[in-house]
């Protein structure tokens, strides 16, 4: 009977069951937001569900390594920095015009890598090697948070987002106490953790082959788009195939030449308000301090407790994760005048992460230490998040991985600085006590900085003039339409 049925109507069918849910893609429709999200949540869980992380410098200088604190300081930890610095610029530019899959799946083969190197390898340069491939892996995380973006409807963004994120907090949540309760409870060795880790990101890798495939990319939608769209639908005939290619090639060629013009336009735009640049600002400083407190707080912590057999590092971190996504969680239901008050909190609440530094420097209680770690990350988190959705307001969608890139690009080439004066300078020779408390000292002066400029903003914005609330309001970068 279907048969029967015409031609036309035989095709509004089918166009209303599979219809193109983006760019061509076809797929029952039900689907076309749930598949890509279920397998980017199974894969953002699993590769951060590593167990072995919060255990990792005791599992280096422990006797499954017997590499040395000072080894690990000067000559393991500092890879990982230095690689991010020089990796983070080429992944940005080929991530969009890769279209994003082959990128996730590099930063899955990377992660097996690394672990797989963390595990099996010995001596300083193996460990160095797996740093750097762990290096890839972080920098390709633009393609990771970028491709969700491209292969679900805009209708579906802030659900998806929202799953993404949670999948990949529940992740690190997990592996954090997994590593706990097996060293803790089930006295299993730090060999075991690093195992774990390694089938974890195993499957992430096997989970990134399933994802499918964009038909176009955030940037490479317009002519070149077009053109593949022509080229698709004209496949049939292999004369049309050579000229296919060599039109695709010089469209390839323009689109490089229209790119580097527009981000510089578009940096230019973004970065030309004094609101939105101060923000980024915060995310920049912001970043690099918390990567550097973050990546060398368990050397602190086995200088202050180094036979700690039992450590709970675990714990601790999967309890700041949680923490910090319930804060992150609060920050979405305050109620501010963030364009008058958003300076001076991010000012006030960085002199708190200021002061927890400090004090995890200054004491020699490995409890008290853990405290503060998880008020440093629990604060940071929030107001990464609030610096997130300040910058996203003022942004077309299209300049998020322009100005969120610049940001990481900038509190990278900012850690790896902090890391050459603080960590690699022969002639200073710091122990871990005096690098937190040059950490601290640098979060209280970003926390003066944003004082200051926030006391200003607020005598500024509440002058009876009626004028300046929407001068400020109008220095925000216009979103502009594609």
């Amino acid at each position: 009977s279907y048969l029967r049925v015409p031609v036309k109507r035989r095709a509004a069918a089918f166009c209303t069951i599979w219809r193109p849910c983006r760019a061509g893609h076809y797929m029952p429709c039900h689907a076309g937001w749930v598949g890509p999200t279920v397998l980017l949540c199974i894969y953002g869980f699993c590769s951060m569900m590593r167990p072995i992380e919060p255990f990792l410098t005791e599992f280096l200088t422990g006797t499954c390594k017997n590499l040395t604190t000072e080894q690990v300081t000067r000559q393991v930890y500092p890879v990982w920095t230095y690689s991010s610095l020089l990796l983070l610029i080429p992944v940005l530019l080929v991530t969009d015009f890769l279209r994003y899959k082959p990128v996730i799946i590099l930063q899955g083969l990377s992660y097996v890598i690394a672990f797989l190197l963390v595990l099996v390898g010995s001596g300083v340069p193996s460990t160095q090697l797996a740093l750097f491939s762990y290096s890839i892996a972080t920098a390709a995380d633009v393609a990771y948070f970028s491709y969700i973006y491209i292969v679900v409807h805009a209708s579906y963004y802030q659900r998806v987002t929202s799953y993404v994120r949670a999948s990949i907090l529940l992740g690190y949540s997990v592996g954090g106490l997994l590593g706990q309760l097996l060293v803790s409870l089930g006295g299993v060795s730090l060999y075991c953790l690093a195992f774990v880790t390694l089938i974890s990101v195993s499957i992430a890798l096997i989970t990134s082959f399933f994802l499918p495939m964009p038909k176009t990319s955030l940037f490479l939608n317009g002519t070149y788009s077009a053109q593949q769209r022509n080229s698709d639908e004209d496949d049939h005939n292999s004369e049309s195939e050579d000229s296919d290619n060599r039109v695709k090639s010089r469209m390839a060629a323009k689109h490089i030449g229209r790119m580097f013009r527009r981000l510089i336009l578009d940096f230019k735009t973004c970065y030309s308000s004094a609101a939105l640049l101060f923000f980024c600002i915060w995310a920049a400083t912001g970043r690099c301090g918390f990567y550097q407190v973050s990546g060398y707080v368990q050397l602190l912590w086995v200088y202050i407790q180094p036979q700690n057999v039992t450590a709970y590092n675990g714990g601790v971190d999967a309890i700041s994760t949680l923490t910090g996504a319930a804060a992150t969680v609060a920050v979405g239901h305050m109620s501010l005048e963030w364009s008058v008050w958003g300076e001076l909190i991010l000012g006030g609440f960085t002199l708190l992460i200021a002061g927890s530094v400090f004090l995890m420097d200054l004491t020699d209680n490995i409890w008290i230490s853990y405290t503060c770690y998880i008020l440093f990350k629990t604060v940071y988190m929030q107001l990464s998040t609030i610096c997130t959705f300040q910058i996203a307001k003022a942004l077309n969608r299209k300049r998020y991985a322009l100005v969120f890139g610049v940001n990481s690009f900038v509190g990278t080439v900012l850690q790896s600085v902090l890391t050459a004066i603080v960590i690699n300078t022969k002639s200073l020779q710091l122990t871990i006590t005096s690098q937190f408390f040059i950490y601290a000292s640098y979060f209280a002066v970003i926390a003066l900085l944003f004082t200051v400029r926030g006391v200003y903003t607020v005598l500024h914005m509440k002058r009876p003039a009626a004028g300046n609330q929407a001068e400020r309001a109008t220095n925000l970068p216009e979103e502009s339409h594609p």
